[in-house]
């Protein structure tokens, strides 16, 4: 009898100390995402300040006055499909690693009628800030509501902040009325259409839309304009680059010095190359487009091209991801490539991983670019620090 009286502290005190560990244990694993992160581990859940998965995703970064600022497109938990219930959310950064939420830097509208109604498609994010007008600009891929994917426009918003709130101004397809400048008058008043091929994709039909077909088809109402990324070039020009024709060409397009319409100057990239997801970034004079082909949330092969000239021409290099997984651009797509202040030649390549069962947990995927004879190579790591770029400086 004693002994069994002398048990039940013992069990109790076993209990007791069994609640105190899983209760540590509970706070320990809260306090771990508020941790501050010191690395960059592509692919894995990556949280912001409040130990909040980052829900920016196609987006890009804008820095001013010392601080990053990386704007997306905001997901909704449980939500399939890429409807925009919410808007454009902007984070902050002085290190790259640590992104405080900065909220909603671009709402949707509640009025079924606007261009950014709620439930439009809007994607890919991007801001610029224009010291003439100090402005910040942001331009979107649009799709307006219930239209599917047919509308193929621009959104265009402004602020006075850089974390906004944005104002929508307009969206538009661009250059309505105006001929790219790399394409021949032979093509210009060529009087093939596209009901001149009932069928796609056959040799002649590939041949027609490197010809222009659809910069013809789309001459008075203004070109499409599907996944995109703005680029300010050194001398303070500001330039549109996005998906057009069906995505099947790149077209680069410069904005006035607002930065807010067109100058109606633009050419045309890799003619019925299937380009999207384009990236750009300038080294020695040189200018790499990072793109993806267009196999919806699949990944694919990433490809590259390369030119002296924001106007051309523009060669195609190979895949410049290499090692396991470089088929896939590491099961991921380009969204952007960052200049990393303070350090020489030093640029991040910016990548989505989709999940469009769950979009909202989409994931990033961000490496170093390196240089091998003069062309930009990513390889993939687990784990990485800005401390790369002072290892491979050339």
């Amino acid at each position: 009898m004693k002994q069994k009286l002398l048990g039940r502290p013992v069990a109790l005190l076993s209990l007791l100390t069994m609640a105190f560990l899983l209760f540590s244990f509970i706070v320990t694993e809260e306090k771990r995402s508020d941790v501050p992160h010191t690395s960059f581990r592509p692919g894995e859940r990556w949280t912001d300040t409040d130990g909040v998965h980052i829900n920016a995703h196609g987006g890009g970064i804008l820095r001013h006055q010392n601080t990053y600022y990386w704007f997306g497109e905001h997901k909704v938990e449980g939500r399939k499909g890429n409807l925009a219930l919410v808007g454009v959310q902007c984070y902050s950064s002085t290190d790259l690693y640590n992104w405080k939420n900065e909220g909603v830097a671009l709402s949707v509208s509640d009025d079924p009628d606007a261009d950014i109604a709620k439930g439009c498609v809007l994607e890919r994010p991007k801001v610029i800030y224009n010291a003439q007008t100090q402005k910040f600009i942001m331009y979107f891929h649009l799709e307006l509501k219930g239209k599917g994917y047919s509308a193929a426009r621009v959104g265009i918003a402004v602020s006075d902040q850089a974390t906004g709130p944005y104002t929508f101004i307009r969206s538009l397809r661009p250059n309505a009325g105006y001929w790219p400048e790399n394409m021949t008058a032979a093509q210009r008043t060529s009087r093939l259409s596209t009901a001149d091929f009932p069928e796609s994709w056959t040799s002649e039909w590939r041949q027609a839309v490197k010809e222009g077909l659809f910069v013809r088809r789309d001459w008075e109402g203004g070109q499409m304009s599907r996944d995109m990324t703005l680029f300010v070039d050194d001398d303070g020009k500001a330039y549109h680059i996005f998906a057009s024709e069906e995505n099947l060409t790149l077209h680069i397009a410069e904005l006035t010095q607002d930065y807010l319409d067109y100058t109606s100057r633009y050419i045309r990239l890799a003619p019925g190359g299937h380009n999207e997801a384009p990236a750009i970034f300038k080294k020695g004079g040189k200018y790499f487009l990072i793109t993806s082909g267009c196999t919806g949330w699949a990944p694919n092969a990433a490809r590259l091209h390369v030119a002296q000239s924001i106007w051309g021409p523009w060669t195609e290099y190979p895949n410049p991801c290499v090692g396991t997984g470089a088929e896939l651009t590491f099961h991921s797509q380009s969204t952007f490539i960052l200049p990393v202040a303070g350090k020489k030649d030093a640029f991040i390549f910016m990548a989505d991983r989709w999940t469009p069962q769950n979009p909202i947990d989409g994931r990033y995927v961000w490496l170093p670019i390196l240089f091998e004879k003069d062309l930009p190579v990513l390889k993939w790591s687990d784990e990485w620090t800005l401390d790369v770029f002072d290892q491979t400086q050339n």
